[in-house]
């Protein structure tokens, strides 16, 4: 894989985490499921937002590993509502690794599709207030 450089979204990242050794694969790189795990707590978040209330996720649409992770990156996390449905929220999670603090590179690593629904308290299916996106 080429490292393709990126910028950085004119927005807040939902969630913004470096790695730590524990987080490795055997190759050395961070395990994919805590990439995963991140994405889906970053999309969770956006989509919480949203509905304004509990969510749960119902689906992973796409995921796509661009470039590998390493102990030390920040990594950023940028959602966004792509679409609201009568329960439903689908958030695009864009993660961002920003490497080499002596000589800084932004690196697009990964882009996933998500898609929650909102919950009641009892965990039962509820309309998500508002107009659909």
């Amino acid at each position: 894989m080429t490292e393709e450089v990126a910028n950085l979204p004119d927005q807040q990242p939902v969630l913004r985490v470096m790695p730590m050794p524990a987080d490795v694969n055997a190759a050395g790189d961070i395990f994919g499921g805590w990439v995963m795990a991140q994405v889906d707590i970053a999309g969770g978040v956006a989509a919480m937002r949203r509905a304004r209330g509990r969510v749960a996720t119902v689906a992973v649409n796409s995921f796509q590993f661009r470039q590998p992770i390493s102990v030390g990156d920040v990594v950023s996390f940028y959602a966004d509502i792509i679409r609201v449905g009568r329960t439903s929220i689908t958030v695009d999670v864009a993660v961002y690794a920003e490497r080499n603090p002596t000589s800084p590179v932004v690196v697009k690593v990964t882009e996933a599709i998500l898609t929650y629904v909102a919950l009641n308290i009892d965990g039962s299916k509820r309309e998500v207030a508002g107009i659909a996106v």
